[in-house]
């Protein structure tokens, strides 16, 4: 009985890093698809034209407070030509506020915030060491439990 006890608790580490590592890959090579998907994007001025109340701000019933959140809409010129677009759902703009965007040359009314590819590679990376991180941990654990299964026959021997 103690073995596996002791096998849980030396494994945990790998427990928890393994799933964590698949977790981050799985979702930095989503992104940085995305963000690949978007790398044709130009990037422009924008003004935050239109600021509406999504969802009130509220406690919830951890008494943690949540920002309100609000539909965001931003007005810029591509060719000549003026677009009012649903920047997203978000917190913190304020009407007449700048900032810098990216369009969709194809159809100017597709626009992202940003097309960086590093926080992605940055997220498979880590993932990729959490895996390495948990893989080495569960054969240390591994390793733990049959030197443990070997000192116990040894006892049993000595009986």
């Amino acid at each position: 009985m103690n073995k596996i006890v002791t096998f849980f608790r030396e494994s945990m580490v790998a427990r928890f890093l393994i799933p964590l590592g698949i977790i981050l890959i799985v979702f930095g090579s989503i992104v940085f698809v995305i963000n690949k998907k978007n790398s044709n994007y130009i990037k422009t001025d924008a003004v935050v034209s239109k600021v509406e109340l999504a969802e009130e701000a509220y406690t919830d019933v951890d008494g943690n407070y949540i920002d309100a959140t609000y539909h965001v809409y931003v007005k810029y010129t591509v060719a000549g030509q003026d677009y009012d677009t649903e920047l997203g759902i978000l917190s913190g703009y304020k009407e007449g506020e700048k900032l810098n965007i990216y369009y969709n040359p194809e159809n100017p009314n597709e626009i992202t915030q940003t097309i960086s590819l590093i926080l992605p590679i940055v997220m498979i990376v880590a993932g990729i060491a959490a895996l390495i991180g948990g893989v080495m941990s569960g054969v240390n654990a591994i390793k733990k439990y049959r030197r443990m299964k070997v000192q116990e026959e040894g006892w049993k021997k000595n009986e």
